[in-house]
């Protein structure tokens, strides 16, 4: 069983509860090209030369575009088959006026049933993502919902350094 790591736009710091779970637990991270300003079609890339390679069953944890990015892989990739299940945390709405611009192609977001198991992480006050457009992409992706209260982006500047409750909820999927 592998962990892949999928972090969003400008990445994920050295303190982000990712970069943790890649130092502490062993996971993998899918390290993108281009952070600052990404390709949709070239992130989706990335991750299915990554996953393709991998051998075994595979858990994914993605974080805000990253979540974004999944939903895209999701309806091309022929690996879906092999996961087990993906943690999808702080998801981002590319489609909202406070989305950071300088991405390219990730709209709109893929509303489609993920053909794996999978849980929305979501927030009360994410700036990028209201609350019920959180709900809404859980419910198109077949997602379980998991809010945790006021809880900002889900990210290192919202104090979640090796954050293991997050961990807790993939564990069955790793077992």
């Amino acid at each position: 069983m592998t962990l892949w790591l999928i972090p969003g736009l400008y990445d994920s710091g050295p303190e982000h509860w990712q970069r943790h779970w890649q130092r502490d637990r062993g996971a993998r991270v899918i390290e993108q090209r281009e952070w600052e300003r990404p390709v949709r079609d070239d992130w989706v890339a990335t991750i299915e030369a990554a996953i393709g390679d991998a051998a075994g069953p595979i858990v994914l944890a993605a974080h805000s575009l990253g979540c974004t990015t999944v939903a895209h892989w999701a309806q091309a990739t022929r690996c879906a088959g092999r996961v087990r299940g993906a943690l999808l945390v702080a998801p981002s709405d590319v489609e909202a006026p406070s989305y950071p611009s300088g991405t390219a192609g990730f709209e709109p977001t893929p509303l489609g049933r993920l053909p794996f198991a999978s849980r929305v992480v979501a927030s009360t006050d994410d700036i990028y993502v209201t609350p019920a457009r959180a709900r809404a992409f859980a419910a198109a992706w077949g997602s379980e919902l998991t809010v945790v209260g006021a809880a900002g982006h889900i990210n290192t500047a919202s104090g979640y350094g090796p954050w293991p409750e997050g961990y807790a909820l993939l564990e069955a999927w790793l077992t």
